[in-house]
């Protein structure tokens, strides 16, 4: 072990994993941002919900089913004309960013209905009977009752992000996928290639563990 990894260039690793950390807090920061507020929407819109609007919801539903449908590495080509036009580059951290949230964001949307939906219609119904509006609904009954799912939803939706953020190296995003896709793949260079994967794994099951906890903790027994 110690042969395979003795020409590494440690530098280069811990550059590559701190882009990787900026690339999945920065995006995971704004797909909350704007997913949660989608997901909220979508759930009100939805059959026999509070604010129910079919036309709306369909709209919704059809934006954010082709925006998951759409495979990552084919929408961070297609949005470079557009992550240059927000950001003013489409390379490094700051480029990967747009493509990353707007990956991100219609999944964690869906996530974050599914969420609601489990919230006990009862709970609703006792809101609406006190006269309470559609916002003390969703501030003070929705969203503290569906927040051990909102958790949940979020855990699962920074490890897809680990994984795009992986994909972007393609691009040349920056990060531990591109130090992969230069070093270990391009250069033939394994003890990179192996260092890379392992740190991705132990991110990726640091993220859930964490996420587990949180759930664990705010759900009501």
């Amino acid at each position: 072990m110690d042969a395979l990894l003795a020409n590494v260039d440690w530098y280069e690793i811990w550059l590559a994993t701190l882009d990787t950390l900026l690339m999945l807090g920065g995006s995971l920061l704004f797909t909350v941002l704007f997913g949660l507020p989608l997901g909220v929407l979508l759930f009100l819109a939805g059959p026999r919900q509070l604010l129910e609007n079919r036309p709306l919801y369909a709209l919704l539903s059809l934006v954010v089913n082709v925006l998951r449908s759409l495979p990552f590495i084919i929408l961070l080509i297609v949005m470079i004309p557009l992550t240059l036009l927000l950001v003013g580059t489409s390379l490094g951290v700051a480029g990967a960013i747009p493509p990353l949230v707007a990956g991100a964001t219609p999944f964690f949307a869906r996530l974050m209905e599914t969420a609601l939906r489990e919230v006990d219609r009862g709970i609703i119904e006792a809101m609406q009977a006190m006269g309470a509006s559609t916002r003390q609904i969703v501030w003070r009954a929705l969203l503290p009752e569906a927040r051990p799912g909102i958790i949940a939803a979020v855990t699962v939706t920074a490890i897809t992000l680990v994984s795009y953020t992986a994909m972007a190296g393609v691009v040349g995003a920056g990060g531990l996928g591109d130090l992969a896709i230069r070093f270990g793949y391009q250069r033939f260079q394994t003890d990179v290639m192996v260092v890379t994967v392992v740190l991705l794994l132990v991110l990726v099951q640091l993220l859930q563990t964490l996420g587990d906890r949180l759930v664990v903790h705010y759900s009501r027994k």
